[in-house]
């Protein structure tokens, strides 16, 4: 057999084909996220975008995130088809609190022995992801690095650029006491708090549905949901003067994040609908409030603020709820209205 050039890389661990296995397995993924703009193909040293001229004076808008280990559920439960939507979702929902419109998305995927089954069905879940949110994912990179992982492990990260005009951003400058908060539920867990979630149900059986309704790994793996037509309908229809993504911090820390200096939230506890994994968690973790709140987005995964007279019909539009108000002072107290 002629040597093509990669026995010794793949004797020390490296598989170049195996690579090559994985490009080839995600191109028509990747082919269906494709907006007007790419230019170019998968393979290339450099993504190429044209932002074209329908944007008169455009701020561009970056993210990047992970999935933290969350994807050490996915591992022990060997389904891998849904954190690549985990991964889109944590960088797009950052990206457009400041209103602006995903662009396109890169990916990157390290392991320490590379198994293109695992990784194609990663990267398709991203390219899902990417369908939803309406951006291209243009480009990424997977990385095979022995002694670094673990058998069966891997870590995944994504990059999002988006843009927004800039007399168009959403930055919470005019915020004002009294104004109202639309809160949009989440589907769940989301991707954050997983350290906590998998020291509390680390010992169950996970195919078990454990009173929750259906099996308790379902509920873990249950994707991030990704608010970007929803957010694109209230800065287009509504005065949308903040938006929060509630991730690690739960509704404590990210909620505060975007208002002006001196102003703090009250929630109105009731008025939304808090998903029963929640207080699952809570019971068997003897999980005080203050912890829960501090940890988790208790069902609500992304929240706008807006002035009170158009609340009610912004969350209408938005399949939301009006969940509180801002305040002076600062904080964010959950309590009975």
């Amino acid at each position: 057999m002629p040597d093509d050039g990669t026995r010794a890389y793949r004797e020390a661990g490296v598989d170049i084909e195996a690579g090559a296995r994985v490009v080839d397995g995600i191109r028509g993924a990747v082919a269906a996220t494709r907006r007007p703009e790419v230019l170019g193909d998968v393979g290339g040293f450099g993504s190429l975008f044209a932002l074209g001229g329908r944007w008169r004076d455009p701020v561009l808008v970056s993210g990047t995130d992970g999935v933290g280990t969350k994807l050490l559920v996915a591992a022990r439960a060997g389904r891998h088809d849904t954190v690549g939507i985990d991964l889109v979702a944590m960088c797009v929902n950052d990206v457009i609190t400041t209103g602006a419109e995903p662009l396109f998305f890169l990916d990157y995927f390290a392991t320490g022995a590379l198994d293109p089954a695992v990784a194609v069905e990663v990267v398709r879940g991203v390219a899902r992801g990417c369908r939803q949110a309406g951006c291209a994912l243009v480009g990424g990179e997977t990385a095979e690095m022995p002694g670094m992982y673990g058998a069966g492990h891997y870590d995944i990260a994504g990059f999002c650029v988006g843009a927004v005009e800039r007399d168009a951003l959403v930055d919470g400058r005019a915020v004002r006491p009294g104004d109202r908060l639309v809160g949009l539920p989440s589907s769940g867990l989301h991707s954050n708090g997983f350290s906590l979630v998998r020291r509390i149900v680390d010992a169950l059986d996970w195919s078990e549905p454990h009173g929750l309704g259906r099996p308790l790994v379902d509920e873990l793996l249950e994707p991030t949901r990704i608010y970007v037509p929803e957010v694109r309908r209230l800065v287009a229809d509504f005065e949308v003067r903040a938006l929060a993504h509630v991730t690690g911090g739960g509704l404590v820390d990210n909620l505060a994040r975007p208002l002006p200096e001196g102003l703090g939230v009250r929630l109105w506890a009731g008025s939304w609908t808090v998903p029963p994994i929640f207080a699952w968690l809570q019971r068997r973790g003897g999980l005080t409030d203050a912890e829960l709140h501090r940890t988790f987005n208790c069902g609500l995964g992304m929240v706008a603020v807006l002035p009170a007279a158009q609340a009610r019909a912004a969350a209408e539009a938005a399949g939301g709820r009006v969940v509180g108000e801002v305040v002076e002072g600062v904080g964010v107290v959950v309590e009975a209205r």
